[in-house]
């Protein structure tokens, strides 16, 4: 996941506050006599000054310590590389002028390479600049007095910097898994949706062609109750309507005495002998959600699949079962994306879900069962 924030105008600021250490290398340069030592090593301390601004502002965009962007490229680790041998230069041509002040230089080469370079290669880096450093200061005429705490200050530098790229990339990941987070819970929320509404729009659009069909073929035989289902009609697809909106915005609900009623006015339609509970007061609250689910999706499979002439729903605060003597499931398909929802539901709850044909006679069986 690469962020696409652009990186700050003022990155520079940040490399720029450090370079008040390079202040030795300049008071040794304007001491030392005129000449052009000091001349190029004053214009070498200066492009130094601005290759480390422009290069540590770039590795900041590389490594997405502000921008979030990810590790370098391999390009990018080129640019850095050959800032580094640049930079490297530059500090040598101030040794003429500034002698063991340019060692300084170093510090900042090292820097720069923990921050830019992957970790092994920015230690590698750092540990021969630490070298470099104490072969000098032994090797170079006048130089033992300046004392080795030049080699200190480049482990401490290489140290810090590493420290703190490690607690930005963690940060970086954090907010990575943040991001990642936030859509898992978005496409499950969708997925809730979805199959909310297959439920709640399969079994009212079922109700609603039931009644649609027994409405037109009670018009030339007894029009007062061709009226009746037809009312009966505009207010299922109302409440059908507001299931929908309120599944949308995250509200849904449903009852279990409700799902028992308009389990009989479902069977009732379509012509199913129903056996159905008188109440639901046994029932815990805890349960009575997962149950009315069920006996929903059990309801719509029968009226739609099974030809059915008799169901029964069979309550108790434990369970819920729904039976039918119809032709049951012979295919593949065992339920559809129905079932596969009371099958996340009832997961989702820690019940049991079984479902298919009855062992002892002909007909489908849908039992969900809650442990206590």
């Amino acid at each position: 996941m690469v962020d696409e924030r652009p990186a700050p105008k003022y990155g520079w600021v940040f490399a720029a506050v450090w370079l008040f250490y390079l202040g030795e290398n300049l008071t040794a340069l304007l001491r030392a006599d005129p000449g052009w030592q000091r001349s190029v090593g004053l214009a070498a301390l200066a492009g130094f000054a601005v290759v480390y601004v422009l290069v540590l502002a770039q590795v900041r965009h590389f490594r997405g310590l502000t921008a979030g962007a990810v590790t370098a490229t391999s390009r990018e680790q080129l640019i850095i590389g050959t800032a580094l041998v640049l930079m490297t230069g530059l500090g040598a041509l101030q040794v003429p002028g500034a002698g063991p002040h340019a060692l300084t230089c170093l510090v900042y080469v090292a820097a720069t390479a923990m921050m830019g370079l992957p970790r092994r290669q920015g230690i590698t880096v750092a540990v021969t600049l630490v070298i470099l450093a104490e072969v000098l200061l032994r090797t170079m005429p006048g130089w033992k007095t300046a004392g080795h705490g030049y080699s200190l200050a480049i482990v401490l530098a290489a140290v810090a910097t590493g420290g703190i790229r490690l607690a930005l990339d963690r940060q970086r990941r954090l907010r990575e898994a943040q991001h990642e987070i936030a859509e898992l819970a978005v496409a499950d929320e969708r997925a809730r949706i979805a199959a909310d509404l297959h439920d709640i729009l399969g079994h009212s659009l079922t109700v609603v062609t039931l009644k649609a069909e027994l409405a037109q073929r009670l018009l030339d035989v007894d029009l007062d109750r061709a009226r009746t289902e037809l009312r009966d009609l505009e207010s299922l697809a109302r409440d059908a309507l507001a299931d929908v909106r309120a599944t949308a915005l995250g509200m849904r609900g449903i009852s279990l005495p409700g799902e028992i009623a308009a389990a009989r006015q479902a069977l009732a339609a379509a012509n199913v002998e129903a056996d159905l509970p008188g109440a639901a007061d046994d029932v815990p609250t805890r349960n009575r959600e997962l149950f009315a689910w069920t006996i929903r999706e059990a309801v719509t499979n029968i009226v739609r699949h099974s030809a059915a002439r008799h169901a029964a729903v069979r309550l108790s605060p434990g369970q819920v079962e729904i039976v039918d003597d119809g032709t049951g499931v012979t295919g593949p398909d065992r339920g559809g994306q129905g079932l596969a929802g009371l099958r996340r539901r009832a997961g989702e709850a820690g019940a049991r879900l079984t479902a298919g044909n009855r062992d002892d006679e002909p007909g489908f069986r849908v039992l969900m069962e809650v442990p206590e």
